[in-house]
């Protein structure tokens, strides 16, 4: 299972704040088997994380937005700049047992990644420049732990939901793995829908996200 959120870049906020940004998702699920130790079903899942930047060159604030939507991660094909992304890769690793006429998953090894992408300025910022940076950026990387924190409580929600999951005739351990999709994918929708709601706090005008940019790039 693989995902990405991010934080869109909006050239109507450098015109007095206007103008509504969104986050953009975008989904693939997959599974595959991996050697991993088996956690109990009410285990916390710990996430490998990894951090990437990129560079932006600018000493003003608006050079430094600019300089975002100009070098920042493509999201929605290419089509739309991103301040900063989440991204995360979802895989599983499922042992099934059958149980006279029955199968159960009686194992189930998670591996969980979730990546980051921030914007790094390239150049000496200025004091009160880089005081707003700073700022800035500690905003936008407590926004994308929001949707870190959703994935982990996602994972840790489908391992809850399936682990000893019993299937009915089925000595061969087949229909199983069809019938855990439905909790998989209500599980998945829910993740959806806490990001949805997040998000539409968090981008509108006025919102966080909003006001974080207008702070770097208009200053005090």
């Amino acid at each position: 299972m693989m995902a990405s959120g991010s934080v869109k870049f909006h050239p109507d906020f450098l015109s007095l704040g206007m103008g509504p940004a969104m986050c953009l998702f975008r989904y693939l699920c997959s599974f595959v088997s991996l050697l991993l130790i088996a956690l109990p079903a009410q285990a916390e899942i710990k996430a490998k994380v990894v951090e990437k930047t990129y560079s932006i060159p600018g000493t003003t604030g608006i050079a430094l937005y600019e300089a975002i939507g100009a070098h920042g991660p493509r999201v929605r094909d290419g089509a739309s700049g991103a301040i900063a992304t989440t991204n995360f890769d979802l895989k599983w690793g499922r042992d099934y047992k059958a149980e006279g006429n029955d199968c159960v998953l009686s194992v189930i090894r998670p591996f969980l990644t979730i990546t980051y992408t921030f914007p790094k300025p390239s150049e000496t910022l200025p004091p009160d420049l880089r005081a707003r940076w700073e700022h800035f950026i500690k905003g936008i990387r407590a926004h994308e732990a929001v949707h870190g924190r959703y994935v982990t409580e996602m994972a840790e929600e489908i391992h809850e939901a399936t682990l000893g999951f019993r299937q009915p005739d089925d000595p061969t351990c087949q229909k199983i793995r069809q019938t855990i999709q439905v909790p998989i994918k209500a599980a998945f929708d829910r993740y959806k829908a806490r990001n949805q709601a997040f998000e539409q706090v968090e981008m509108q005008e006025g919102g966080n996200v909003h006001q974080l940019i207008l702070g770097l790039v208009n200053g005090p």
